[in-house]
């Protein structure tokens, strides 16, 4: 059966520490904890002296002053990965942690887990080819020697960087290494630790590059076991769940993530507030529990998004490129159906292709698959229609041969409304107001990802008022913008309403609006 070491870095808070070391050696795992030097001393004689009598508890020989970005994390982790392996003989895996991380599955499971899967699970793909690194430096990390702490010793880093440049004072990469990248988090079994170590007193060559290369922590081990090891020995991700905001900062949980931080596929995560008592309390009991059943629907990363595209709090839109392009014509109209239900949105347009013979299209703002006739290229995906979106309007208009055209939006689309809103064409709108039903807020969660077919009825529970409370907020805001030629196609209004609705934004006859407004099952899930 797997016995995990757990390699712990840590520079502050040593009663969580304890806590953590406690937790995780109860059920016969093991832990090597290197406290950073530059923390108080006092805080590391507290934490040897809780810990200093636990035989399943060690500490690397020399303790390191740790810096970001610095050559200093993998010094740190090599050091303690060495007090682990000569302590512990008997651990099978070397899982990294830090101090921020807390175990979202039992040890029972966790060793399961490891049983089943006899690979590395380290995230490391190529760091040339891949977009891991989305802004800022890449290669100059590499080819240039960084001796100084980019955030302590801000001038040294940037003149030491600007002399070599303009000196051409480059390097080359060690020939047979392709370097990689990846989350510092990870797991190796012991023949991988071992093989690393091995190299390391091997290759001094190699040991030279990476302690002066920039933010060595993300690329050292990366590269190091895909060089050791064979491909199909490595799985291609962490197993410590992590989230990171727009802005590049890392999600912090708190006591209501209890739920959503279980259902993920991973070990563990980072990180935990220090205020989250109450997921500590409860993360804290659940590694040592047996016999717990665990419902994976890994919706962690989709739910973040959804709740972070506007911003949670006054939802922050990023800015918009507004196009300059010619008007549709002001001779010409552009009738806009308006609904988050798209299924109801397509059953009232293909009555009002019946009913008035006008061309109307789905949401071909919103549908990849919305047929649409040949027209260059410029239909073929949904960036090239919305960047170029008077363009294509006009063609649309130009192929069907006609002045009017309808078309269907999804509520989301409010920058769309205001451009359109702003032509010289004669533009109106019709928004259908629908019933949101838990039903059909499940079925959109499940469709569009921020659930999945293993998700709790508990978690669905609390995700399902943020949902609904979006598409109301969303709704809102149309009807906030108070554009001209509104109106609304609702299920909660009656006939006739719908029907002086229909007939003002078709400009047809009462009744042939009314024909539309008597559909069959016209709002029906």
């Amino acid at each position: 059966m797997a016995k995990i070491a757990y390699i712990l870095l840590c520079h502050k808070d040593p009663e969580a520490v304890i806590r953590q070391a406690e937790r995780l050696t109860a059920a016969g795992d093991y832990m090597a904890i290197h406290f950073d030097a530059s923390a108080s001393a006092a805080d590391y004689a507290q934490i040897t002296a809780a810990l200093g009598d636990i035989a399943n508890v060690t500490f690397p020989r020399k303790r390191i002053r740790c810096g970001w970005g610095e050559w200093s994390l993998v010094q740190a982790t090599l050091d303690t990965l060495s007090a682990a392996m000569e302590c512990f003989p008997r651990a099978t895996h070397f899982h990294l942690l830090s101090g921020d991380c807390m175990a979202i599955k039992s040890a029972e499971y966790a060793h399961q887990f490891l049983d089943e899967n006899d690979t590395d699970f380290i995230e490391s793909v190529d760091y040339f080819e891949s977009d891991w690194i989305k802004t800022g430096w890449k290669e100059e990390r590499l080819i240039y020697r960084h001796w100084f702490n980019e955030r302590t010793q801000r001038k040294r880093f940037y003149a030491m960087f600007e002399v070599q440049k303009r000196l051409g004072l480059t390097r080359k990469i060690p020939a047979d290494l392709q370097v990689q990248i990846g989350s510092q988090w990870w797991c190796l079994r012991r023949r991988t630790v071992e093989a690393v170590m091995a190299f390391t007193h091997k290759r001094r060559d190699v040991m030279r590059f990476f302690r002066s290369t920039w933010i060595p922590d993300e690329t050292f081990f990366q590269t190091l076991v895909r060089h050791l090891v064979p491909e199909a020995e490595i799985s291609n991700r962490s197993l410590t769940f992590l989230l990171f905001t727009d802005y590049g900062m890392p999600v912090t949980f708190y006591n209501d993530h209890y739920d959503l931080l279980l259902s993920q596929d991973y070990l563990f995560a980072r990180k935990i507030s220090p205020e989250a008592l109450d997921l500590k309390r409860r993360l804290g009991l659940l590694y040592s529990a047996r016999g717990v059943q665990f419902q994976i629907s890994n919706e962690g990363r989709n739910l973040f998004k959804f709740l972070t595209a506007r911003g949670r709090i006054g939802r922050r839109f990023a800015p918009r490129f507004w196009e300059t392009e010619a008007s549709l014509g002001r001779e010409r109209e552009l009738l806009i159906v308006i609904a988050k239900k798209w299924h109801v949105a397509k059953r009232v347009l293909e009555r009002m292709r019946q009913v008035t013979n006008l061309p109307a299209i789905d949401f071909l703002f919103n549908e990849q698959d919305t047929p649409l006739p040949d027209l260059g290229g410029i239909q073929t995906t949904l960036e090239k229609r919305t960047r170029h979106r008077r363009a294509l309007m006009r063609m649309l208009y130009n192929y069907y041969d006609s002045e009017r055209l309808i078309v269907c939006m999804d509520t989301s689309n409010l920058d769309l409304l205001n451009d359109f809103a702003s032509d010289r064409a004669q533009v109106r709108m019709l928004e259908i107001e629908c019933k949101l039903t838990d039903r059909y807020l499940t079925d959109h969660a499940l469709r569009i990802g921020l659930a999945g077919e293993q998700t709790s009825q508990e978690t669905l529970t609390r995700l399902l008022p943020t949902i609904r409370g979006d598409m109301l907020h969303e709704a809102d805001q149309i009807r906030d913008a108070q554009f001209e030629n509104y109106g609304r196609l609702s299920e909660y209004a009656d006939t006739e309403t719908n029907t002086a609705a229909l007939a003002r934004f078709l400009t047809v006859t009462e009744d042939k609006a009314r024909a539309i407004a008597q559909t069959d099952n016209l709002f029906a899930d």
